[in-house]
């Protein structure tokens, strides 16, 4: 056995249609393409979406909503992950917790109160829910509000 002896299965492979060849080919003349309409034509190519004229799928349906370009998207930490991650007096920054991968990019944070702390953190985020602010202070911690700048 050896790499040049390797072959295709006994019908896997067609032998490619020659058009264009003259009448006794049968793929003379029109060559396959039939007669007339735009797949006829040299250079056709089907656009995305083209549906034979009829009105497209995405043109057929009503558009819906709006984008709001003023959303701001913020990066949801929970109280479980802060006891998970840090250790007690610890000063937890929205850069520490960039660095930890809880948040990417220039992500604002936002700590809401799943879970439980036992911990005294210093917190500060963009947002916290009232039952985190509660939940950090009842842990002899502090949950400081970063300016939105």
């Amino acid at each position: 056995m050896d790499l040049s002896d390797l072959k295709p299965a006994d019908g896997a492979t067609h032998s490619k249609k020659r058009v264009g060849r003259g009448q006794g080919s049968g793929n003379g003349k029109t060559a396959g393409r039939g007669h007339k309409g735009a797949k006829s034509r040299s250079g056709f190519k089907r656009k995305r979406g083209f549906e034979g004229g009829q009105m497209p799928l995405h043109r057929r349906l009503p558009k819906r909503g709006f984008t709001n370009i003023f959303r701001v998207a913020y990066a949801v930490i929970n109280l479980d992950q802060l006891e998970l991650l840090f250790e007690a007096g610890t000063d937890v920054t929205p850069e520490l917790l960039h660095g930890q991968g809880l948040a990417q990019g220039s992500q604002k944070i936002k700590v809401l109160g799943r879970g439980e702390l036992t911990k005294a953190l210093q917190v500060k985020a963009h947002r916290f829910s009232g039952a985190a602010a509660q939940k950090i202070q009842a842990a002899g911690g502090t949950a400081d509000v970063m300016p939105n700048a």
